[in-house]
């Protein structure tokens, strides 16, 4: 799995920023330990925005659903929010059948993530 960790700004004129991490390939128990960790100092250094692109995620088990939702947790309990964006089909349809779709905040792209962020 590759990760990829990037900060934006979420408008011009604000000190508002979100981490960017990009996830690809498969995201299960082998790889939640250094995706937790990403998405803790993430957290950490954008006062707790964060999204999360799974755009390259062809497939996800319940210990990367569990990782995600700590994830969340983590960032509400810092007062900020993570966004879930780019959910390839196979990946969607897991989220809908868990019924996490409800849990998160889901976006088609990372720009309608940081609109959402930026709101």
């Amino acid at each position: 799995m590759q990760i990829s960790l990037q900060q934006i700004a979420l408008t011009p004129k604000t000190e508002h920023v979100a981490a960017v991490i990009g996830l690809s390939g498969r995201f299960d128990a082998h790889e939640v330990p250094r995706v937790r960790q990403a998405l803790m100092q993430a957290a950490d250094c954008t006062k707790g925005h964060v999204i999360v692109d799974l755009g390259g995620v062809n497939f996800i088990d319940s210990s990367g659903l569990a990782c995600l939702v700590q994830g969340m947790k983590y960032c509400r309990e810092c007062g900020a929010d993570q966004v879930l964006c780019n959910l390839q089909q196979p990946v969607r349809i897991i989220f809908e059948l868990t019924r996490l779709d409800r849990a998160f905040r889901i976006a088609r792209s990372v720009d309608e993530a940081t609109t959402a962020l930026a709101a």
